[in-house]
């Protein structure tokens, strides 16, 4: 069953987050290392980031935060100096294979136009809060389908995280690669869960030839 389509997460995936974890420390007057260790922490643990956030700040409201930064100025989000470098050349190399593009990821409504900006080359940009349903939700990974007009094995879902991106896309049908970066990529060891990624990445340097690879005859 050939690739006809990619899938791409955005945070850790094409944006590198770490300057928006430091930036969230020093809102909150944390020490950026000790932020990105407790971090590291809960991840290991199974916990969310959100429960990060609860650590350092109790009764903590993302909504209130965000707009007390927005009103600040130091709004959350990111820009063109947080995608990664391999990301402009993955998408051309796909491209040149005839193949759909999508990124597709769980971010706030803002998500939308900040990616916009970044003019990245993709057939359709999906938020989960645009949507109204996130992964590991499998409605999710139905709507990247849809979107691309192909059946779930001819999709390839490309994400750092074992439980939200591999193990629900692969669940789902779809290919998935595995990309190890990022808090999730790094901190989460799950051999068995790796075993059904298509492809185990680095980086996404490689993503365009491996595909081509898997696609031929």
């Amino acid at each position: 069953m050939r690739i006809d389509a990619v899938f791409f997460d955005i945070g850790e995936t094409l944006i590198n987050e770490g300057e928006i974890y430091g930036r969230w420390a020093d809102w909150l007057g944390v020490p950026r290392h000790t932020f990105l260790t407790v971090l590291g922490a809960f991840i290991s643990e199974g916990a969310t980031n959100m429960d990060v956030f609860e650590y350092f700040r109790p009764g903590f409201d993302l909504e209130k935060e965000e707009k007390a930064r927005a009103d600040a100025g130091v709004p959350n989000g990111f820009g063109p100096s947080d995608l990664y470098p391999d990301v402009r050349a993955c998408l051309a190399g796909l491209r040149a294979q005839g193949l759909f593009i999508g990124i597709a990821g769980n971010q706030p409504v803002e998500a939308a136009e900040q990616i916009a900006a970044l003019d990245l080359d993709a057939d359709v940009l999906g938020i989960s809060d645009v949507w109204g349903v996130g992964k590991p939700d499998r409605e999710f990974f139905e709507r990247c389908a849809q979107l691309a007009d192909a059946l779930p094995e001819h999709v390839l879902y490309v994400g750092d995280r074992l439980d939200n991106d591999v193990l629900p896309a692969a669940d789902f049908g779809m290919r998935t690669a595995f990309l190890r970066r990022g808090p999730w990529g790094h901190i989460w060891d799950d051999p068995e869960a790796e075993t059904r990624a298509t492809f185990v990445l680095d980086d996404l340097a490689s993503l365009p030839e491996r595909v081509a690879r898997f696609n031929s005859p």
